[in-house]
């Protein structure tokens, strides 16, 4: 089995590259092993070998066995019991960053909006969002972008986040309320559009709009309240509307939804307008 994606991710966690060589090596041995099987086996050098297995045993990732005749040797935690310690580790630490960072933190002087470019720096800026939050989420998203979300939704849902998603396309149900944009379709709404838009706003306070697609994802972050609070108007909007377009088919009032012309007006303003494009893109 190819030992990078270990490597890389143990390095993540903390290890220096030496230690994670080391550490999967002891991992991938039967029995115990000495310093010297350990440089042959992972790579690390012999003149530091017994330094990197003793930062190990420190951190709790290896065990000393000492032989009858005094040698040294050394095996490794068993793999779910250092994911398990590394866990606790990291929510330690990230608890503790929760804690101590806000207290460090001035309020802005100027407020930001921020272009941002690929799928990627998109995705990621909209889970910070989502992560941010204290009080609320509004979310417009296509299924896509959606599975990008779902985690940071949980989490937000979890620490008692009032989220709701209104979401283009069927998909499993997210945390929070989740509304299925049903009028217009999807394929109508995206021909009107030309994009797939997505907007997460958290609080009012914090923002992401983007058009998300295919080789071809950009978009904008503020923390502008203004912007927020427009952005989360229009989803709030968008989704009183989905609400309101299902009673009125349930009391029989579908054939106003689906053809009074000023409804049909409005619902096709985005003709009206330019293609959406990137800034600066002529």
């Amino acid at each position: 089995m190819d030992r990078e994606p270990a490597l890389r991710l143990l390095q993540e966690a903390g290890m220096s590259g030496y230690e994670a060589k080391a550490y999967v090596a002891l991992l991938a041995h039967s029995s115990q092993m000495n310093g010297y099987e350990v440089a042959k086996a992972s790579g690390v050098p012999r003149s530091t070998v017994y330094e990197t297995l003793s930062k190990l045993v420190a951190r709790g990732a290896a065990f000393e066995v000492k032989g009858e005749s005094g040698a040294v040797s050394y095996v490794a935690l068993p793999a779910e019991a250092l994911v398990g310690r590394l866990r606790r580790e990291l929510s330690g630490t990230i608890d503790g960053l929760a804690t101590v960072l806000p207290a460090l933190a001035r309020l802005p002087e100027t407020r930001v909006v921020t272009q941002l470019q690929g799928g990627t720096a998109v995705l990621e800026r909209a889970a910070d969002v989502v992560e941010g939050a204290q009080v609320s989420v509004f979310v417009s998203v296509w299924p896509d972008a959606a599975a990008a979300l779902r985690g940071p939704i949980e989490r937000a849902v979890a620490r008692g986040v009032d989220v709701s998603t209104l979401v283009f396309g069927p998909i499993e149900q997210l945390a929070g309320r989740m509304y299925v944009h049903r009028f217009s379709t999807p394929e109508v709404v995206l021909e009107r559009l030309g994009r797939r838009v997505v907007t997460v706003v958290a609080d009012h306070a914090a923002v992401l709009i983007a058009a998300v697609d295919p080789g071809d994802t950009w978009g904008i972050w503020s923390d502008d309240p203004a912007v927020a609070l427009v952005a989360a108007e229009y989803v709030r909007h968008d989704i009183a509307l989905q609400l309101i377009a299902e009673r009125a088919r349930d009391t029989g009032l579908g054939g106003f939804w689906d053809t009074d012309p000023e409804l049909e007006r409005l619902r096709s303003a985005s003709r009206l307008a330019a293609p959406l494009r990137p800034s600066g893109e002529a």
